[in-house]
């Protein structure tokens, strides 16, 4: 098997497209596919190599589309003065991938 077969799988018609050009769905599909390959020990020292390398990106990017929708995510949550009203989403991801409650600002 050649190296650049270790980048043909589902989703990714080429294979070796470049990660912000596949949606979230499609890069976390092409991601399993790797681990699964990786883990069934189909491929040869080299082809591993390059699909960790792969799954490295693979992963960057959809960690990083993750951080962009919660940055998006707005919780309805009951004010004080019992109005209802938008407040940002009360988690941040820390740089292992966790999540953590931020801090409050500016309480009262």
């Amino acid at each position: 098997m050649k190296s650049e077969d270790a980048g043909k799988g589902a989703g990714n018609a080429g294979g070796n497209e470049t990660p912000s050009r596949q949606t979230f769905e499609q890069a976390l599909e092409r991601l399993e596919s790797i681990v699964d390959r990786m883990e069934a020990g189909e491929l040869s020292l080299e082809e591993s190599i390059h699909a960790y390398e792969e799954g490295v990106k693979l992963a960057d990017f959809c960690a990083g589309k993750l951080d962009e929708a919660e940055r998006r995510i707005e919780i309805l949550a009951k004010q004080a003065d019992g109005k209802r009203g938008a407040v940002p989403f009360p988690f941040e991801s820390g740089a292992d991938g966790t999540f953590e409650q931020k801090a409050d600002e500016g309480e009262e």
